[in-house]
C-alpha cells in the first residue's frame, strides 16, 4: 500500500498512559514486534468497517515541529502522538481511509478531552476534532501544510 492514514492526538498523559486508553477504548490486543522503533506500540483488533483485522502502530509524533518557520507550519505540529491505521491484508486505500475515519470517530467519542487530526498520505487533512467544538471535515485535497492554513487553523491546536 502506498498511502497511509494517520491519526494525530494531543493527550495530557504520557505516551504509555495514552497507549493504554487507546487499547482499552478501541478493544485492541497488544502485539510484540521486534521491528518496532523505540516508543512504538503495535496493536490489532476487529475492524469496524470491513470483515477483518485493523492494525495500529502508536508512537510519539516525529513529524511535527516545535517551533516551525511560518512557511513550515503544519496542522500536526502541536500533537504529541501518532496512530498509523492499516487493515491487515488489504491494499484498498478507500477501505483503509474508511477504517481510519471510524477509528478517529470512536476516539473522539471515547476521549472528548483529546484533540485529534486525521491525515491521509501525510499530505492531506481529512478531519479534526477539538474538545468543545466537535469534528470538522475538510474539502478534498486540503493540505495539512501552511498552504491551506486558513482552512484548518481554527480546527487544530496551535
Amino acid at each position: 500500500m502506498s498511502n497511509s492514514d494517520t491519526i494525530f492526538l494531543a493527550a495530557s498523559e504520557s505516551l504509555d498512559e495514552t497507549v493504554g486508553w487507546i487499547a482499552c477504548d478501541l478493544r485492541l490486543e497488544r502485539v510484540d514486534d521486534p521491528d518496532l522503533k523505540e516508543g512504538q506500540h503495535f496493536f490489532r483488533g476487529r475492524a469496524r468497517t470491513v470483515d477483518g483485522t485493523v492494525l495500529l502502530v502508536v508512537g510519539p509524533n516525529v513529524y511535527g515541529e516545535d517551533d516551525p518557520e511560518p512557511e513550515d507550519v503544519s496542522a500536526i505540529d502541536r500533537y504529541s502522538a501518532v496512530v498509523d491505521v492499516r487493515i491487515a491484508g488489504s491494499r484498498n486505500e478507500e477501505r483503509q481511509l474508511r477504517e481510519a475515519s471510524a477509528v478517529f470517530d470512536e476516539l473522539a467519542e471515547a476521549q472528548p478531552a483529546v484533540a485529534l487530526v486525521l491525515v491521509h498520505a501525510m499530505s492531506t487533512i481529512i478531519a479534526a476534532y477539538l474538545p468543545g467544538t466537535g469534528v470538522q471535515t475538510f474539502p478534498a485535497d486540503t493540505s495539512l501544510d501552511a498552504d491551506d492554513i486558513d482552512i484548518w487553523r481554527r480546527w487544530v491546536l496551535s
